[in-house]
């Protein structure tokens, strides 16, 4: 069951927090702390973009050699890349200060930016701003928004999930945030996004969950076709539930996994809404491919595309710019038996451009929610990606990004 007052400190055990360091000068919150009062199994996967921050790449080779941590800290405003050694220092003396006030190793606290690249942490900001980050922690309402708040930088709106699933008799919570605006693009997503979850569960298990669920849902959101350098998605499962362990196979298992599939899925589709400058969520469905990777390519062609996002912000039903990416996509396809639609409006059949009504097709696309739908005709196999408009505000936001 979906929670409608969602906050990440909802599953039993999990305190957080957000606090102003000085990275944003708009004063908003800048630095987030998620924990568990115990240590909690950890799983995650990471963007794809061989050059990484150096917060990240100290929590890959963390959550690579423990199966249990109590933490994480989130910077915004600050990528922590690509600053060389400096990088890496400033990412363990984040993790040594919270970790002291904690009174647990600093190997068991994860650390995440996400900001502008190249440029060094003001770490002293930053470590001055931890005791009273960590120190006013709770498991408050209030404290999980400032947690989501806090790793936000052109979000306009935060992202916060959760749902509850009855477990052995138990209720199980699970709960979720994401920020992500700019640079979406998969693979893997190009976001941070922490889960947290009361279940007992193990790392191996969740591992393996969180792996393929984010196929279907984070790696199916592209907003401008950039994919970053800081990225995550990490679950925390702390067992507070006191239930037996789920285990793959069981009941239970299949449970907990469409739970979690679910609420990856509200987040995918929460960001690519948010895209940066955006006015329309997208949702790009093509069937009848024949093979996965065929129908996966048509789908990535056209939320790629800045001609048929910038048709789609002007409301211009022009077929022609989603049949030519279709055509370059590298997908196996015949182009004489597409058909194609227009939240719901027939644009294109069988290789063929229909007539059809203006205004109707303008007031269509003038929707929020836009259904581009693909039918190739050709075989048994679909697939389907979410995306937004490119808009003025879109070039406005990232021409000027660092000032």
């Amino acid at each position: 069951m979906d929670i409608e007052n969602a906050y990440i400190t909802l599953p039993k055990g999990f305190i957080a927090n957000g606090v102003h360091a000085g990275l944003k000068p708009n004063g908003n919150p800048d630095l987030a702390y998620i924990g568990s009062d115990r240590p909690a199994q950890i799983a995650g996967v990471y963007t794809s973009n061989l050059v990484k921050g150096h917060s990240l790449t100290r929590s890959i080779s963390l959550i690579k050699s423990h199966d249990s941590m109590r933490g994480i800290l989130i910077n915004s405003g600050n990528a922590n890349a690509c600053v060389g050694a400096d990088g890496e220092n400033d990412a363990t003396a984040m993790a040594e200060k919270a970790a002291s006030l904690l009174g647990v190793s600093a190997d068991e606290i994860l650390t995440a930016s996400t900001g502008v690249i190249g440029s060094r942490l003001p770490l002293d900001k930053i470590t001055s701003a931890i005791p009273g980050l960590i120190g006013n922690a709770s498991s408050s309402e209030e404290c999980g928004h400032l947690a989501e708040r806090a790793i936000m930088t052109t979000d306009t709106q935060p992202k916060e999930v959760a749902a509850t699933v009855s477990i052995f008799g138990k209720e199980i919570t699970i709960a979720a945030i994401a920020k992500g605006s700019g640079m979406i693009h998969p693979n893997l997503a190009t976001m941070i996004s922490v889960f947290t979850t009361d279940a007992n569960i193990s790392q191996a298990v969740l591992q393996e969950m969180i792996s393929d669920n984010v196929k279907d849902t984070y790696n199916r959101v592209s907003v401008d076709g950039d994919t970053s350098v800081c990225d995550m998605v990490v679950i925390f499962a702390n067992g507070a539930s006191e239930t037996p362990e789920i285990k793959k196979g069981s009941e239970e298992y299949d449970t907990f996994k469409e739970a979690f599939h679910a609420l990856c899925f509200d987040l995918a589709k929460m960001i690519a809404s948010d895209g940066e400058g955006a006015s329309k969520l997208v949702e790009v469905e093509v069937v009848g491919a024949k093979t996965p990777k065929d129908a996966y390519l048509c789908v990535l062609s056209i939320c790629r595309s800045p001609l048929c996002k910038t048709a789609i912000f002007g409301q211009d039903a022009n077929c022609g710019r989603f049949i030519t990416a279709l055509g370059y996509s590298g997908a196996d396809i015949d182009p004489d038996k597409i058909s194609m639609f227009l939240s719901g409006l027939p644009v294109y059949e069988k290789g063929v451009a229909l007539p059809f009504d203006e205004d109707v097709a303008k007031e269509k696309l003038s929707e929020h929610d836009i259904l581009i739908r693909i039918e190739l005709n050709d075989g048994e196999y679909n697939d389907r990606m979410w995306t937004c408009d490119f808009t003025y505000d879109y070039v406005k936001i990232n021409a000027s990004y660092r000032s």
